[in-house]
C-alpha cells in the first residue's frame, strides 16, 4: 500500500504531455425547451446510477466544487452574477467591453440548450465540495456507482485516481482520431508518465492564466525614485541584482529595534522558489536525478538565504497563518508579493488605492529570459468514472457543450475576467506570457514524500549547505522509488 501510495503522488507530478493548450439582457425564449422541473425516477439498472427527468431525458450530472455556468437550470444569461448589465452611463469603450462578454453568454446559453435538444438530455451539477467530490471518487467509483456521470478533478487527486483504475481511458471509447489528441481547438488530453493512454481532459480555452507573476506596488517604486520594472524587464535588464537592491531600497524601518514597516517582499514560499528556480535554469527534481546541489539550484538556495536572513529585505514567514504571508501587499506593507488573477479577486486589486504592476520574475546567473520557463501546468481536469454508463454519450455532450465557440478559436479566447483582475493590458500581457512558457519540476509533489519545507532556509535555521544534504537523499531516494516501478 505504501509503495502504491507513494507511486500515485509521484506519477501524479508526472505530467510529460501537455498538449496544446465565458457575457444582454436575454433570457431563453418561449421555443426553447427549459429545463425540467418535474422529479427525478429511480436510478436504471446497470453498472452506474444512470438518472431520467419523469419525460424520459438523460440527467448528465457533473460533480465538482463550485458553480458552473450554464446548465439545464438556467433560464438567463444573468442567472451567471458575473455577466454585467449595460448602463446608460456607459461609456464607449465600457459598452463595447460589456456588450463582447453579454454575447458570449448568450452564446454560452443557446449552446447548452442547442446540446439538450440535441442528445435529448439534462445537463447539471453537483457541487459536491473540495473534500467531498475526493471522497465520492474514493467510495462510489470504487463500489461500481459513481455518484455523478463525469468529475472535474484537481491534478492532486484526479492522477491518483487514474492511477487507481477509477477512470475511463479516451481511447477506449473510441477517441483516438478525434479533437482531443490532434487539433485540440476544443479539449486537450493529459497523458501521464508510463501511461500507454490518456484518462483526463479539459477545454482547451478556459478564459484564464495559470502563472503567478512578480507583483509590486508602483505608487512605492515611483516614489522611491526607482525605474518600473517592466521597462527594465523589456530591456532584459531586470535581473536577481537589479531586484535585489529595489528590496533594499523599499524595506522601510519604522521602529526603533529596526523591525521594518514595509518589506520589499513578502509571498507564498511555494510560489516563489518555483519562479525563482525557474527564472534560474534551475530545477529540485526535473528528471530521474535530483539537482538540488547543481550550481544552478544552489544559487536559488544562496539568493533566498540572503533576502530573508542577511538583508532582511524579506518579510519573516508566518507560519501560524499562511494566507497572511501574500496578504499585506493590500495594506500596502509590502512592495513585491506574488501575483495572479484569483489573487487580485480574492485579495484586492483594482479597488485598491494604488496602483498594481506585474512583471516576470528577475532573471538569475544562470538563467536566460530568452529560453527560461515561467509558470508550471496549472488547472483543473474532466475524468471520465469507471462504471459511468454510455461514456461515450457523456464525453460528447460535455465536448459540445464545451464548444459553444463553434471552432473559432479567435472567438474562444476570452480572458475578460483575468484581463479585469490585472488592471492594465500591460500587466495581463506579461501574465498570459508566463503561462505560456511552461516548465515542470516535481519537487512540490514530492515534497509530500520527503517533508520537504523552505522555511529551514527562510529562517536561518540552515544555510544552503545544510539544507541541500537535508533533502537531496532524500529527493533521489523517492526518484528512485518511481522510475524503478
Amino acid at each position: 500500500m505504501t509503495k502504491r501510495i507513494l507511486a500515485a503522488i509521484l506519477t501524479a507530478a508526472l505530467v510529460i504531455a501537455l498538449s496544446a493548450c465565458g457575457n444582454g439582457s436575454q433570457t431563453v425564449s418561449s421555443n426553447t425547451p427549459a429545463p425540467s422541473d418535474t422529479p427525478e425516477v429511480s436510478p436504471s439498472a446497470g453498472v452506474s446510477a444512470v438518472r431520467y427527468t419523469a419525460d424520459g431525458k438523460r440527467i448528465i450530472t457533473i460533480g465538482t466544487w463550485s458553480d458552473i455556468y450554464y446548465v439545464s437550470k438556467h433560464t438567463s444569461i444573468y442567472d451567471d452574477p458575473t455577466v454585467p448589465h449595460l448602463s446608460d452611463d456607459d461609456d464607449e469603450e465600457t459598452k463595447a467591453e460589456k456588450e463582447h462578454r453579454i454575447q458570449i453568454a448568450e452564446l454560452r446559453l443557446a449552446k447548452l440548450r442547442e446540446v439538450e435538444l440535441k442528445y435529448n438530455v439534462v445537463i447539471e451539477y453537483v457541487n459536491l465540495t473540495f473534500e467531498g467530490i475526493q471522497e465520492s471518487i474514493r467510495t462510489s467509483i470504487a463500489e461500481g456507482i459513481p455518484d455523478v456521470d463525469i468529475y472535474q478533478v484537481d491534478s492532486q487527486f484526479g492522477i491518483p485516481a487514474v492511477l487507481d483504475g477509477l477512470a475511463i481511458a479516451l481511447e477506449d471509447i473510441g477517441l483516438a482520431n478525434t479533437d482531443v489528441f490532434n487539433e485540440q481547438a476544443v479539449t486537450k488530453n493529459l497523458k501521464l508518465a508510463g501511461q500507454d493512454k490518456s484518462y483526463l481532459f479539459n477545454p482547451s480555452n478556459s478564459g484564464g492564466v495559470s502563472s503567478y507573476p512578480l507583483a509590486f506596488n508602483l505608487d512605492m517604486v515611483e516614489a522611491a525614485g526607482l525605474e518600473n520594472p517592466q521597462d527594465l524587464f523589456d530591456r532584459g535588464e531586470w535581473t536577481w541584482d537589479v531586484w535585489e537592491n529595489y528590496l533594499k531600497v523599499l524595506t522601510v524601518d519604522a521602529d526603533e529595534d529596526g523591525t521594518p514597516e514595509v518589506y520589499g517582499y513578502s509571498g507564498y514560499w511555494t510560489n516563489m522558489l518555483n519562479n525563482l528556480l525557474m527564472s534560474n535554469d534551475a530545477g529540485i527534481a526535473r528528471g530521474e536525478k535530483q539537482t538540488m546541489d547543481s550550481k544552478e539550484t544552489r544559487e536559488v538556495f544562496d539568493f533566498i538565504y540572503k533576502i530573508y536572513n542577511t538583508d532582511k529585505t524579506a518579510r519573516p514567514w508566518d507560519s501560524a497563518n499562511w494566507e497572511i504571508n501574500n496578504k499585506l501587499y493590500a495594506e500596502g506593507l509590502s512592495a513585491f508579493w506574488i501575483g495572479a488573477d484569483w489573487i487580485f479577486d480574492q485579495q484586492g486589486g483594482n479597488d485598491l488605492p494604488f496602483e498594481i504592476g506585474i512583471v516576470p520574475w528577475p532573471c538569475g546567473p544562470s538563467g536566460d529570459p530568452a529560453t527560461n520557463h515561467y509558470s508550471s501546468p496549472d488547472m483543473n481536469w474532466y475524468m471520465l468514472p469507471k462504471g459511468a454508463e454510455d461514456s461515450e454519450l457523456i464525453y460528447n455532450v460535455i465536448f459540445d457543450w464545451l464548444n459553444w465557440y463553434d471552432f473559432d478559436t479567435e472567438k474562444a479566447d476570452d480572458y475578460d475576467w483575468s484581463r479585469e483582475r490585472y488592471g492594465s493590458e500591460r500587466n495581463f500581457a506579461y501574465a498570459l506570457m508566463m503561462s505560456q512558457r511552461q516548465g515542470f519540476d516535481l519537487w512540490d509533489s514530492l515534497s509530500k514524500i520527503v517533508n520537504f519545507s523552505l522555511v529551514y532556509l527562510m529562517t536561518g535555521a540552515q544555510n544552503t549547505t545544510q539544507f541541500i544534504e537535508s533533502y537531496a537523499d532524500a529527493y533521489q531516494n523517492a526518484l528512485n522509488a518511481y522510475f524503478t516501478n
